[in-house]
């Protein structure tokens, strides 16, 4: 397509698209799918999920009225082609990097992106919420939830529904949810018949003839009843259960999300219309892109840069093991040891490394969907039964289970283990999957326990040592790579609560001497130990963050002129607080620096670039503690002063 025939370059808003005549809307969507993958392939990120979308995000654009009416995107990875539409054509070469556009819908980033969202199942509240302001303010707008079928499975979206169905003070709610199912593939029913019947049911014909022979029939009770499971068993020939209607609203589809002569007429009338309606679209992750379509799985996203005509690259060496797949080999090995142990994933069967697991032992893996608070309850009637659950789940995505953490898991003392992956910076995907709070938040709950493993190998013996307790243990680890350390066979465990001395200052330990500790809390150790070499202090791997190696620290404290905490998570409630608690109940005034994430939300980008500008690689480190204890460049560290 040469650039003075493209109708894409035409669009910075979707007032321009609304412009052109719906002939038109194929080639848009067809330019739009290839501007997706190629922008894609040069900056890494979702891609399966937003090539299956194009259609759908024409057609919404083309028949609302954005942004004045809201489109609320759940999980938010498929917004690509929304983001191209709504004016950041230009800036898509910025995508998820540091201080470009987001990954995800961010309300700060455009007005266009209504919510912002980034974990699953929060749009229909979202959008109920949105509709019923409208309703309050005399507002007309309409709202739309757009939910993919795997976040529909979560317990929040059927809230929502159920909410939403009933309505607010007697009165219905005017609003759209469009369940996008990418899971189910486009049968013979998704076709011309139901099209034409899809558009049918949308209608305001079918709506007024439904009405009326409500009223006429509701007089004669059994002939109502008849017409009612007549209408759902003709409904039922061409559609799935309809338990959407059980919950108030008007049910449509399925109909083919790739076809925009069926998608635009349909949502032409599904917006003319009152009260709840539910449209259900069929779509293909990666739609349009053979190597995607061929395997949805691999194409979900891309890591970085690839050939479109090649797909992604192949693996060309010995590659460092991720902490993921050491968490992945353990599992399966633990497994053959004891075979009490179950695991449990919310949906992230790939992303937490429990492939080899599920295909070893089918009948010990469970995947309960994108259902956190599930998973974590499901976990404690495991144990419950004398079985050793392992959850393996995101740091941010505990959080959504927090209450039964706190509720079915630690008040009854159930040892239960919290495989917490993506622990810290992740990158690329921002704010709302950075793993920051997990230290915090489990540190408090009585009963529970927060292992903070340095590298690949202390990852393994944590994993163990978790395991073999009898009461809630989490395990904190970072996405990807590490120090690159050699994993060891077995099953081997550290010595419960207590951190190892892994350099020693050279300076004489004479009782608070002006020597200098660092408390590394987790891989952070590496970059402690490279600024440590340099300061010549002292550095500890503390291996736990609750308990705390209370005597490790009192005798740091005795014999070093001030101490530093260093940990990759936020500094209010984390390792350092801990370590603060402990001075303090001793009755020990040390002087204290707390490094770690600073209190904001982290932004997206390279997570070697967000590290350093939180101060936290070892040029970080250094400089924070030279300029905390006056450390001049050319001395060892002069700290008798801070005593003074």
């Amino acid at each position: 397509m040469s650039a003075s025939s493209s109708l894409l370059r035409t669009i910075d808003s979707p007032a321009d698209l609304r412009r052109l005549g719906r002939g038109q809307l194929p080639q848009v969507a067809a330019e739009l799918r290839q501007f997706v993958l190629d922008t894609v392939s040069q900056t890494g990120g979702h891609l399966g999920s937003n090539l299956g979308t194009v259609e759908l995000t024409v057609a919404l654009h083309y028949v609302f009225d954005t942004p004045r009416d809201r489109i609320v995107w759940d999980v938010g990875h498929q917004t690509y082609p929304h983001k191209v539409l709504t004016g950041r054509r230009d800036r898509m070469h910025t995508l998820r990097q540091l201080g470009g556009i987001g990954g995800f819908p961010r309300r700060d980033e455009s007005e266009y992106d209504t919510f912002g969202t980034a974990h699953s199942s929060t749009s229909i509240s979202a959008a109920l919420g949105m509709a019923l302001a409208a309703q309050l303010k005399g507002e007309d707008r309409r709202c739309v939830a757009v939910i993919g079928d795997g976040a529909m499975s979560a317990g929040m979206a059927f809230e929502a529904l159920n909410n939403a169905g009933f309505g607010h003070d007697g009165h219905s709610v005017d609003m759209l949810v469009i369940l996008n199912d990418n899971d189910m593939s486009i049968s013979p029913p998704v076709g011309a018949l139901n099209r034409y019947l899809a558009r049918l049911m949308s209608g305001q014909f079918y709506a007024a003839a439904r009405e009326g022979a409500k009223a006429v029939l509701k007089p004669v009770p059994p002939l109502f009843e008849l017409a009612r499971r007549l209408e759902e068993h003709a409904k039922g020939m061409v559609v799935p259960g309809t338990i959407f209607e059980e919950f108030g609203f008007n049910y449509v589809g399925p109909i083919d999300g790739h076809d925009l002569d069926s998608l635009v007429p349909t949502l032409e009338n599904l917006r003319a219309k009152k009260g709840p309606q539910f449209l259900h679209v069929v779509t293909k992750k990666g739609y349009g892109y053979k190597l995607a379509e061929a395997d949805p799985v691999k194409y979900h996203a891309a890591s970085g840069k690839f050939n479109p005509a090649e797909g992604f690259p192949k693996a060309t060496g010995p590659a460092k093991l991720t902490f993921t797949q050491v968490f992945g080999q353990w599992l399966c090995d633990m497994a053959e040891a004891d075979r009490r142990l179950v695991g449990i994933t919310p949906a992230m069967r790939e992303g937490s490394g429990m492939v080899e697991f599920h295909k070893r032992f089918p009948g010990r893996y469970f995947d309960v969907g994108i259902a956190e608070q599930h998973a974590v309850t499901f976990a404690a009637g495991l144990a419950c039964e004398g079985l050793k659950p392992v959850v393996a789940i995101y740091s941010t995505f505990l959080q959504r289970g927090y209450d039964q953490l706190i509720h079915d898991v630690a008040i009854q003392n159930l040892p239960v283990v919290f495989a917490l992956d993506r622990a810290g910076i992740v990158g690329a995907d921002g704010a709302t999957h950075c793993g920051a709070f997990d230290i915090a938040y489990v540190r408090c709950i009585p009963h529970c326990s927060m292992l903070v493993p340095s590298d690949e190998n202390e990852c393994r013996m944590a994993l163990s040592t978790a395991f073999a307790q009898d009461h809630p243990v989490a395990v904190r680890y970072p996405r990807g790579s590490g120090c690159g350390a050699e994993v060891q066979a077995g099953l081997d465990t550290w010595p419960w609560g207590k951190g190892v001395v892994r350099r020693e200052s050279a300076l004489r330990p004479e009782p608070r001497g002006p020597r200098l500790a660092i408390l590394a809390f987790g891989t952070l150790l590496h970059p402690a130990l490279a600024a440590a070499a340099r300061l010549d202090a002292t550095v500890a791997d503390m291996r736990f963050a609750k308990p705390l190696d209370e005597a490790l620290v009192l005798e740091l404290a005795r014999t070093h002129g001030a101490l530093v905490t260093v940990e990759e998570g936020c500094i209010g409630g984390g390792a350092g607080s801990a370590v603060l608690e402990c001075l303090a109940a001793a009755g020990m005034e040390v002087p204290v620096l707390q490094l770690g994430l600073p209190d904001e939300f982290v932004e997206h980008g390279d997570p070697g670039k967000l590290l350093a500008l939180a101060g936290l690689d070892a040029a970080g480190i250094e400089r924070s503690i030279r300029q905390r204890f006056g450390v001049p460049e050319s001395a060892r560290p002069a700290l008798a002063a801070v005593n003074s």
